[in-house]
């Protein structure tokens, strides 16, 4: 018997090609993960919210027939008065998973422990180095050989939850921020549809502060593979 599709909320503030990622695996089956595996994710996407007007995210979402909704921020006096609206909108959904996907907001404690355990984001760097902003530039002025991408669990600290899986790109001499973003990128879109997968089919979960995939915790650098 297959098990019920997760219920799935994805938060943005811009493009959303993580977003489309998403869209896509969930559609197409064509989730090509580490294992060499091509099945699609056990999930889907019931709602897309952001807190920007106008921007392309939504039209993805629009044109994959998927609810979307605009909770600005600038309608609200506070990050408090805000992450509490933004609680009431997801609620109405009963979702199973909360997906941050550029959304570009530092979330309440409140928020954060309200979607514990069920709350995972994407962050452009090899966690725990370069948490918050400026990512790709920072690794080129501190000469890495290596960048990449985490996807981790949210708790309070930022950026500061369990890492889950990350993908490591090449650092070239000649690099500006603009092209090690583009390749870090499409190691963006190739693992957190897998990542949303595991969870999705009752793989992954947080037990104690720490990601634990197929009853295994992980370690600190999230799922090790060779590939």
């Amino acid at each position: 018997m297959t098990a019920q599709k997760k219920k799935i909320v994805v938060l943005i503030s811009g493009g959303g090609t993580n977003l489309q990622a998403l869209i896509d695996t969930c559609k197409n089956s064509d989730c090509n993960n580490i294992t060499g595996k091509n099945q699609q994710i056990n999930g889907e996407i019931i709602a897309v919210i952001s807190n920007k007007a106008d921007v392309y995210g939504l039209e993805r979402a629009k044109q994959s027939g998927i609810a979307h909704h605009v909770l600005s921020h600038k309608d609200y006096h506070s990050r408090d008065e805000y992450d509490q609206a933004l609680i009431k909108l997801i609620d109405q959904f009963d979702s199973d998973l909360i997906v941050l996907a550029g959304f570009m907001r530092i979330l309440t404690a409140e928020f954060v422990q309200q979607y514990r355990g069920k709350l995972l984001n994407i962050h452009p760097s090899l966690l725990p180095k370069y948490q918050g902003l400026n990512t790709h530039q920072r690794a080129i002025d501190a000469k890495d050989s290596e960048h990449g991408v985490s996807v981790h669990f949210v708790t309070e600290e930022l950026d500061g939850g369990p890492v889950i899986l990350q993908a490591k790109v090449p650092v070239f001499d000649n690099d500006n921020a603009e092209q090690l973003a583009s390749r870090v990128h499409q190691q963006e879109h190739r693992i957190y549809p897998l990542v949303v997968k595991w969870f999705c089919e009752n793989r992954l979960i947080m037990q104690n502060d720490h990601a634990v995939l197929d009853n295994m915790e992980l370690s600190a650098s999230g799922y090790a593979n060779d590939d």
